[in-house]
């Protein structure tokens, strides 16, 4: 049986505000067809900052890498890149990141009838009950999923 300490978070990126000032990224005026194929443009419209399009507040977002599968069935898998800011208040269904006994976790956040569960989306793990025994602490809310293709 695997636990909640298999989906550990490994790395804590801070964004520091010259991040913000990156290369922009081009756009492209047309869209890309999941269908059928159509022609693109030969010419770019607008330039796109994806720290500023991924990112809210600066000051109190930033990134963490994840190690395990606990959470596949929410498209984060093992590496992916979560964008967390500490400045959202944590709402049910919420996928945050937390401090659980001295080790980080991601995990979906329920509370039913005054109990705070962490759940996995994987079957091979089982929901956490928090109790006051445990040290626990939110460090944010999960805003953006970096995967790649």
């Amino acid at each position: 049986m695997l636990n909640i300490y298999d989906s550990k978070l490994l790395e804590i990126f801070a964004l520091e505000e010259e991040d913000l000032a990156t290369h922009p990224i081009p756009l492209y005026e047309s869209s890309v067809q999941a269908g059928f194929p159509s022609p693109a443009d030969d010419y770019v419209e607008l330039s796109l900052d994806v720290l500023k399009f991924l990112v809210d507040k600066p000051y109190s977002t930033f990134c963490v890498k994840v190690k395990g599968n606990s959470m596949e069935g929410a498209a984060i898998k093992d590496g992916s890149i979560l964008v967390v800011d500490r400045s959202k208040d944590v709402k049910n269904e919420n996928i945050i990141i937390a401090n659980l006994n001295g080790d980080f976790t991601v995990k979906r956040y329920r509370k039913i009838k005054g109990q705070v569960w962490l759940i996995p989306e994987h079957p091979a793990y089982d929901p956490v009950l928090v109790t006051e025994e445990m040290e626990f602490q939110i460090w944010g809310v999960v805003t953006f999923i970096i995967n790649q293709p």
